[in-house]
């Protein structure tokens, strides 16, 4: 049986960000078998009545240096973006919409766009460059993240993850045992490698 590493993500999370470019800086040839599951975390958090950092001066503050030193520490382009936080909705149902061969290619530009390039990902004008590059067809795009099928997806993957007791993004699910935050994926790839 193919082992598998599962990665709880949302776009406006900038550790979940950090996560992704460490993993991918690690394994280059994709030598784990990553599972991206988009979740929307600010329903997550409803969910579990949980403040976001956003919400609070004193976290938020401390998060933004965090990720600055994480970024640094590990060589990642990273900028704070100017627009956070933003409503993810459409992008993370946009996730679900995209095709399988193209959703790499989404994910990484959207990521870049946000959380490198400080891109405002839900101005019309950036939406429409972020689906150009990644050979998107707009108006099947904007069709599919109304589609109530791709909703519910959304909302399941989302009311899912709160099932299993994961809170956060990002989180990794390995022998179904959660690691939770950048900080722990050291400890998820050890699971994943254990024999």
């Amino acid at each position: 049986m193919t082992k598998s590493f599962d990665f709880y993500f949302d776009f406006i999370s900038p550790y979940s960000f950090l996560a992704y470019k460490k993993l991918k800086s690690l394994y280059k040839n994709n030598e784990i078998n990553i599972n991206y599951k988009p979740i929307l975390l600010g329903g997550l958090h409803k969910l579990g009545d949980i403040t976001a950092p956003a919400f609070n001066e004193r976290k938020m503050k401390n998060m933004k240096n965090d990720c600055k030193l994480v970024a640094e520490k590990n060589g990642i382009e990273f900028k704070w973006n100017d627009k956070f936080p933003i409503n993810s909705l459409y992008l993370m149902r946009g996730y679900l919409v995209v095709e399988t061969k193209l959703k790499k290619n989404f994910f990484d530009t959207c990521f870049n766009a946000y959380w490198k390039d400080n891109v405002n990902i839900l101005e019309e004008k950036n939406i429409e460059k972020i689906l150009k590059d990644c050979s998107i067809e707009k108006s099947f795009f904007l069709e599919g993240i109304k589609s109530s099928i791709i909703k519910d997806e959304l909302k399941q993957l989302t009311n899912n993850a709160f099932k299993k007791d994961i809170f956060g993004a990002p989180t990794f699910v390995v022998n179904n045992k959660i690691f939770w935050g950048q900080d722990r994926l050291d400890y998820a790839i050890d699971e994943y490698n254990f024999k």
